[in-house]
């Protein structure tokens, strides 16, 4: 390799290998500097700007020393890779697993989720979702502080890690997503802003400086994204992306950063968004005015499926909670759509009339909605099972693509927390601080909450893989497994929201989601309650939990009982 680096304001740029500093070549017009030899694989390597001291490269390969430690160079070619007849599942018919590589298992890496993709493959899902898996700072985290966003994390297993990972998911039929964040970067070991300006003070977001993707030398910054996005798909054989908070990536370009991220990546990966925007330009087709993102989340979703099941109405739940907000985001995702939300305090989103459900993800669990609470409470901790299993029937049998988030599918007895390891005693005390500031304006007792920089924290997030074979968990597991294999053989990813057939009734607090060749029935009321699932089904139940009794096109549901019936 031949080492390269933007540094467009810099007088003079020396490559470091060990003690020795060998002046580069540059700048040229862009701003880039080149050296003047190539290293090997396995060669570390920084760069120095004008005598400065020395600084990872910004495009990484490898830091196997961590956010402040010497680059590695990294030859991708010699790579044995064996899926050669791998071909890449688009979202159509897909059922997504999102988990977080240091507490899937008790080893913490690529390899410790290596031993449960059996668990995954017979759990009957499709494609496997990593938080970030770039370099961030310290031991353990979630990733979305990282750094160098080129490099696998070095306590995760590496390069070679993730690739082996990739290998065995595509052996055993399973597609990966890669959570990549593109709208900040964490605070420690943060040397971009050295390099050139990658940063701009004209906007703010709420993790600090803004990337500079539509003011001067913004070109090279765009590029930087960009090719990283392409590097997943191409070195590491990614099948999607999953682009954190993009209503942070602040670009008045005319062609937006998402555009040019479709644009790149559509032949050879899926892109989901995450968006609190309610936009349906984020994921509407180019040729309509849209960006042409694959698919986004649904945090509608999720707030009307999880303030019906819990009754809880802090914060944004406020927002949500009857059950016709439910019915509506399983008639079409978006709660608000343009109307007046309470909790903003202003109208919200845009219609997404005219999409297919296909755009949209569907989930009661995610790494935010658990983790961003203040103990990490999963929703087995605020539910009883009838509960949990008509959270799941709703994700399942909707016309979304569903996504499960790592132990939802055993009511997993840990929780997920939020947990850092910053090195710098200074910025551990700040985040210390910090949550306990947030959750303390909500009520909280400051000394309830765990403390992310306490190592306890991360640890007591782990997931206890004994759970499986003890109830109650077993049960669910069971009931998950069923739910997905309902959902392939009666092809529920199809038929549009033509063939979604929603009714409620807010007082008794039922609710029936008719598919056409299967329909859901809940009852979420404190008393039995008589529930019509339709002229179409003659009694044939498929699922049941709770008091349910079917007879023709009524069911009579005890309170927290769901049925899942199956045409005639």
């Amino acid at each position: 390799m031949t080492p390269r680096v933007w540094a467009p304001a810099a007088g003079r740029l020396e490559l470091v290998v060990g003690e020795r500093r060998m002046p580069m070549a540059g700048p040229d017009d862009r701003g880039w500097w080149t050296a003047k030899v190539v290293l090997g694989p396995g060669s570390r390597y920084r760069f120095s700007i004008d005598g400065g001291p020395p600084r990872p490269d910004p495009r990484s390969p490898f830091q196997p020393e961590g956010v402040d430690g010497p680059s590695q160079v990294v030859d991708h070619s010699s790579y044995p890779w064996t899926d050669g007849g791998w071909q890449r599942p688009t979202l159509d018919g897909a059922v997504i697993y999102e988990l977080h590589v240091g507490t899937f298992s008790a080893e913490g890496t690529f390899d410790g989720v290596i031993e449960h993709l059996d668990h995954l493959a017979g759990l009957g899902v499709t494609h496997v979702e990593l938080m970030p898996v770039n370099q961030f700072p310290g031991r353990w985290g979630w990733g979305y502080d990282g750094v160098d966003l080129y490099a696998p994390h070095n306590g995760y297993g590496g390069p070679d890690g993730l690739k082996a990972l990739v290998t065995r998911c595509h052996q055993r039929g399973l597609a990966v997503v890669v959570d990549v964040v593109y709208n900040h970067l964490g605070p420690a070991g943060n040397y971009l802003g050295q390099f050139g300006p990658y940063f701009t003070g004209r906007y703010a977001t709420p993790w600090g400086q803004a990337v500079n993707l539509d003011g001067p030398d913004s070109d090279e910054v765009r590029a930087f994204f960009v090719d990283n996005a392409a590097m997943w798909l191409r070195d590491y054989h990614v099948d999607a992306l999953r682009l954190d908070a993009v209503h942070a990536i602040l670009d008045t370009s005319a062609r937006h950063l998402l555009e040019e991220l479709a644009d790149v990546c559509g032949p050879h990966g899926s892109l989901i968004a995450e968006s609190d925007l309610n936009d349906p330009r984020v994921v509407r087709e180019r040729e309509r005015g849209g960006y042409g993102i694959d698919a986004q989340w649904s945090d509608d979703f999720h707030h009307a499926v999880h303030a019906v099941l819990t009754g809880e109405r802090d914060g944004y739940y406020a927002d949500f909670g009857s059950m016709h907000h439910l019915a509506k985001a399983l008639r079409q995702s978006f709660v608000y759509d343009g109307d007046y939300a309470p909790h903003r305090r202003r109208r919200h989103g845009r219609s997404p009339a005219g999409l297919p459900p296909g755009r949209f993800l569907a989930y009661a669990q995610t790494h935010d909605q658990v983790g961003n609470r203040a103990r990490g409470e999963r929703l087995s901790h605020l539910v009883d099972p009838g509960r949990l299993r008509a959270a799941a029937a709703l994700v399942l049998c909707s016309p979304f693509v569903p996504m499960l988030f790592q132990g939802e599918e055993w009511g997993a007895s840990t929780p997920f927390q939020y947990f850092t390891d910053h090195q710098d005693p200074e910025l551990g005390r700040a985040v210390s601080e910090g949550r306990r500031r947030e959750f303390s304006a909500f009520g909280w007792d400051p000394a309830d909450l765990p403390d992310p920089q306490d190592p306890a924290t991360f640890e007591r997030s782990k997931l206890d893989w004994a759970e499986l074979g003890k109830e109650p968990h077993g049960g669910l597991l069971d009931w998950h497994r069923r739910l997905i294999a309902l959902r392939k053989e009666h092809r529920l990813h199809e038929g549009g929201f033509g063939g979604v057939d929603v009714h409620v009734d807010e007082e008794a607090r039922w609710l029936v989601l008719d598919r056409g060749p299967v329909a859901l029935a809940l009852n979420v009321g404190d008393r039995p309650a008589d529930v019509p699932v339709g002229d179409g089904y003659a009694g044939d139940v498929a699922l049941a939990w709770g008091e349910v009794d079917v007879t023709g096109p009524v069911a009579r549901l005890g309170p927290d009982s769901v049925v899942i019936v199956t045409a005639e």
